[in-house]
């Protein structure tokens, strides 16, 4: 898995595997020292890694990310008069204590600019994540060299689509991506459609990609909502309220996706539409 964060899925996911009589080895990728013990206790016997470059390639992958790709750098470019710059971040004074601001930078990055956006009115802001980028070409390749398949669950489009998605959440409320550094969490859309041709470009198998509610319901979820407050009638409340923000489109349903690619001879993945 990437960005485990406490194990929960993992841990859930090897139960289930195991009811079915896989043992499979656990690599994590993580980076945070904290987290990291916190996981070796939800998942003990698991390897860590700094980065998927040293995740075994002698044997099929199955891989997890789950609200992993977003919390990757972007980079912003903005169309001027003068061609495509990057966005870049200026004193919005004399010091630090004034602020800061966004300015277009001075260097020509027209060779960054997707092919589909090249030619873009003056004011278009496109949006590119390098780091995306690399991971899914890395398991692509590997995907198609050993076998294997990868689930990304994430918020973003699947769509190509232009303008800023970036955002800063602190203590559960939107705030100034610029206001206070260092002390919210940034995060911006994934662009599936993007990591999709590269994928592709690769020789993976694209499996799908669809919304986590259209997803989860495919999967059965309003069957095991019942079930659940079936056997725990006196948190009927609770289930339902965990439900409804994992599938309703004004809560986590439409905003997350959910997107999956294989190595070639994989069977279709559950809760996908047929690919041609």
């Amino acid at each position: 898995e990437l960005g485990p964060g406490r194990g929960t899925l993992a841990r859930d996911a090897l139960r289930v595997m195991r009811g079915q009589g896989l043992e499979p080895a656990v690599h994590l990728v993580e980076g945070s020292p904290a987290l990291r013990k916190i996981q070796a206790a939800a998942l003990p016997g698991a390897r860590f890694h700094d980065d998927i470059a040293s995740l075994p390639e002698d044997r099929p992958l199955l891989l997890v990310a789950n609200e992993f790709l977003d919390a990757l750098p972007v980079r912003q470019l903005v169309r001027t008069e003068a061609g495509w710059r990057e966005r870049m971040v200026a004193l919005a004074g004399e010091d630090a204590e004034e602020g800061f601001v966004f300015t277009a930078g001075t260097q020509p990055m027209d060779a960054a600019v997707p092919d589909a956006w090249r030619d873009a009115a003056p004011g278009t802001l496109a949006e590119t994540c390098p780091g995306a980028a690399a991971a899914l070409a890395e398991l692509a390749h590997r995907l198609t060299t050993h076998g294997g398949a990868a689930l990304f669950i994430d918020y973003g489009h699947l769509s190509p689509r232009t303008g800023s998605t970036l955002q800063a959440v602190r203590a559960h409320s939107k705030v100034d991506p610029l206001a206070l550094p260092g002390e919210a969490d940034i995060t911006a859309h994934v662009d599936f459609a993007v990591l999709a041709d590269i994928a592709k470009a690769r020789g993976a198998a694209w499996i799908g990609g669809t919304t986590q509610g259209a997803w989860l319901a495919a999967l059965g979820i309003d069957a095991r909502a019942q079930a659940l407050t079936a056997q725990a009638p006196h948190r009927a409340e609770e289930i339902a309220a965990a439900h409804r923000r994992l599938v309703h489109a004004a809560e986590m349903g439409e905003l997350f996706k959910v997107f999956a690619l294989s190595g070639g001879g994989w069977p279709p993945g559950a809760g996908f539409a047929p690919q041609p």
